[in-house]
């Protein structure tokens, strides 16, 4: 008889990730031991560390390892990835990284598509659907319907001649598979009362002695006011089709203005346009439900294939609950299989909290919330075990019930063998953690190292921020503010809102709340945040490029570089690293960009300026004993007080400053490069610039997002600020201590979706935790105890 053996096999033994000597951003030689095939939670305050450590070294050094394994050619198309900076990394295994970037900006981009739940549907229709149609793209919205003509060669010599072949495609051709047109508001493009010399068309970049409107001067009048056009003249204007016409002895495209602006413009996403084409774009534009596919972007062909009586786009159009019924329903042996796999992923999107969704809402709609655990629907049904997973801040955008849920399916990738590393602030989430990792003391150049390592009772007694933090709890407040008047809303059914009337009591605190999918984001971006004197505050993605930094983006070296030219007696343009005052060598970018080919491109610092970024003449010029560059490398709180008082002072830049410090950025350095910059941070840049705006109501969409435990006071200190000057701030919140300080509650649901869009609670904290009727109700009520 054999026995089993039982010593441990030295394949084994590699059970730990090893990283000695992180220098990454602002680590201080960081060195650290994680446990694999368990979950370790990172904590520490925003700006601490917690992501130069896990994505700039862990994760990327793991993804430059994958990237290596792929053929020259390969890696020649791919982003160059330099080695970060760090002794050693041992024991590293596949890092996927499930991050909160909303999902991309393609109009045609669904949760169906991104999910492939599409593709699915297209194989059942295509084989149960009646009448039959036609294979998989018969359904798609992505292919049109294409005639070919032509002629191919058999094998044998023979001539095949195809005479107007149809491909059948399944793209609504008005819209062009995006469900909705839009009309335009004539008005806004064309100012009839001028002439085209005067500036009669009013589009961004069609400026009246420029190429894009000499092509019209050719063919209409130039010189007289719109309004006296003939019928003819005005027909070529706006509607012209496409002809060559000479412009100073040179063919020039012609087409008329509108089709012009329709493919250059209106063709696009809204979000991926610059700032002022966007905001012409929603001026001029109207959208409203295509009326040949009623927003289902389906031509009638796809349309007229039903299963039990229900066509693919009235399939994508149900809640994914109510789907999976449906798809329940449907017993045919043929596609078993098929619908298993649909039902399979269906089911883990109810199971993360996202039933209420439809397949058919695109996807740039998604919360980043919705759109991180899209992308965790993913993963949960993959195959493989031994990855690393990486997840940034998964409960953001999570009601206190739906987090429950959440810790359940990181457990769950945990317990597939894989190991599960968490950036994470709230504390329900850093109670399921096998190990803590607690980076600190503070933010900034005062962060960067390791406070605590270890379990979650050890961090509770460790005395960190985080530790003393973390047993926090709000109490009510004893008495709350008088409102002063109201904002009405009245019968709001967007999505899934059911004819909503509600007040929202102006000169107060008022907290949004309800589960994930309930309405809030409906109710309050739908009807409130679109008013006069409305600021909103969200939280998409700043764009910039590299060049743009805190500085520039909150106007603050508009008044810096003009005290730097009074007091050296030159002009501003040499104070900016885009203009004048650029080095040379580098363009004022700082670094060197060098393209070797198909190997990767490096980036080295320029060695003229020393990555400063200006001419050596510029930085001879200072102000209150500073150069540009050194007042660009100064922490805000720093800067502060440098432009306060003393030879520098400059009241312009230092209520910028103030408003910075206000909102908890105080460790950012004022020439940091914008994308470096997270999600919770940009929110927080964006609401110190409309802190000096004049709008009187300020909505806020989840401020407490990336926020540590100690700063959400912070937080709530300048909340009460902004409305004890006068104004009124609506939140919408999951957070129990921002619910617990506010002055009056408006709480929808009762569930997510068609359960939801209803107002169940309105009134003060007090009566929300005293009627425990709702699931905000119960968790406030367990939270301030």
């Amino acid at each position: 008889m054999v026995t089993a053996m039982t010593t441990e096999h030295t394949a084994d033994r590699h059970d730990l990730i090893r990283v000695h000597g992180a220098r990454v951003n602002n680590l201080k030689d960081v060195s650290v031991e994680l446990p694999k095939r368990r979950l370790t939670v990172f904590t520490g305050v925003s700006g601490s560390g917690k992501s130069s450590l896990v994505f700039g070294t862990i994760a990327a050094e793991s993804r430059r390892l994958i990237d290596e394994t792929y053929s020259t050619f390969v890696q020649g198309f791919m982003p160059s990835l330099p080695r970060p900076e760090v002794d050693v990394l041992e024991g590293l295994t596949t890092a996927i990284l499930v991050d909160q970037e909303r999902m991309g900006a393609n109009p045609r981009s669904t949760l169906g598509t991104v999910t492939d739940a599409n593709a699915m549907l297209r194989q059942l229709f295509s084989r149960l659907g009646e009448p039959h149609i036609g294979g998989p793209t018969a359904f798609s919205f992505n292919i049109p319907t294409t005639k070919v003509g032509g002629a191919s060669v058999t094998e044998s010599g023979k001539k095949n001649v195809i005479k107007q072949q149809t491909y059948l495609g399944g793209m609504c051709p008005t819209c062009e598979g995006r469900g909705t047109t839009s009309e335009l508001d004539l008005s806004v493009i064309v100012d009839e009362s001028r002439s085209l010399e005067d500036g009669a068309i009013l589009v961004p970049g069609y400026t009246a002695d420029g190429w894009m409107v000499a092509p019209y001067k050719e063919v209409v009048p130039p010189d007289v006011p719109v309004s006296t056009f003939t019928a003819a003249q005005r027909e070529d204007l706006l509607y012209a089709e496409p002809r060559k016409v000479k412009v100073d002895k040179i063919n020039i495209s012609f087409e008329g203005l509108i089709p012009k602006i329709r493919k250059s413009m209106f063709s696009k996403d809204p979000e991926s346009l610059q700032p002022h084409v966007k905001a012409f774009v929603e001026r001029a534009a109207v959208f409203g439900t295509c009326p040949s596919c009623a927003g289902s972007r389906l031509n009638d062909s796809a349309r007229s294939s039903t299963i039990g009586g229900r066509d693919i786009g009235q399939v994508s159009a149900m809640q994914v609950t109510d789907l999976a019924g449906w798809l329940r329903g449907i017993d045919a042996p043929s596609v078993a299989p098929l619908v298993q796999a649909l039902l399979h992923l269906l089911d883990s999107l109810v199971e993360i909290g996202l039933g209420y969704l439809s397949l058919d809402r695109p996807s740039s709609t998604l919360s980043g919330g919705e759109a991180q655990r899209t992308k965790m629907v993913r993963h949960l049904g993959s195959a493989l075990t031994d990855v690393t997973y990486v997840f940034d801040e998964p409960t953001i955008g999570l009601h206190p019930h739906d987090i429950q849920r959440m810790n359940q399916l990181l457990l769950e990738l945990r317990d597939k063998g894989n190991t599960v590393l968490v950036v994470e602030h709230k504390p329900e989430s850093i109670a399921i953690a096998d190990h803590v990792v607690d980076l600190g003391p503070a933010a900034g150049s005062d962060g960067g190292e390791i406070v605590f390592e270890g379990d979650v009772e050890g961090l509770r007694r460790s005395g960190t921020l985080t530790g003393r933090h973390l047993d926090d709890r709000a109490s009510l407040k004893p008495t709350v503010r008088e409102r002063i008047g109201v904002l009405e809303v009245r019968g709001a059914d967007r999505h899934n809102l059911r004819d909503v009337d509600v007040d929202v009591p102006l000169g107060v605190l008022t907290v949004v709340t309800g589960v994930a999918g309930s309405g809030k984001s409906s109710l309050i971006h739908g009807y409130v945040a679109g008013r006069d004197g409305v600021v909103s505050v969200d939280q998409s993605a700043i764009k910039g490029s590299r060049r743009s930094n805190p500085a520039t983006y909150t106007g603050l070296l508009e008044p810096v570089r003009k005290a730097f030219a009074k007091a050296n007696g030159v002009k501003p343009a040499l104070f900016s690293a885009n203009s004048e005052g650029a080095c040379p060598a580098c363009k004022g970018a700082g670094v060197i960009i060098t393209e070797l080919g198909f190997m990767d491109t490096v980036s080295t610092p320029c060695e003229e300026c020393d990555g400063k970024r200006f001419q050596a003449a510029v930085l001879d010029l200072r102000l209150g004993g500073l150069n540009i560059a050194e007042v660009l490398d100064l922490p805000v709180t720093q800067a502060h007080a440098f432009f306060a008082d003393g030879d520098a002072r400059t009241p312009a830049a230092a209520s910028i400053l103030a408003r910075l410090e206000d909102v908890g950025l105080g460790y950012l350095r004022l020439g940091q490069p914008l994308n470096t910059l997270s999600g919770g941070e940009r929110q927080r840049v964006r609401l110190a610039m409309n802190l000096g705006d004049q709008g009187g109501i300020y909505v806020l969409d989840e401020p407490t997002t990336g926020l540590h435990l100690a700063d959400v006071e912070n937080l709530l200190g300048m909340l009460d600020r902004i409305v004890d000057s006068g104004k009124t701030v609506i939140v919408i919140e999951h957070h129990q201590a921002v619910m617990a300080h506010a002055d009056w509650i408006i709480d929808l649901g009762p569930g997510a979706g068609h359960d939801g869009g209803t107002v169940v609670f309105e009134g003060t904290p007090a009566e929300l935790v005293a009627a425990r009727s709702t699931l905000t109700g119960e968790h406030l009520a367990a939270y301030v105890g």
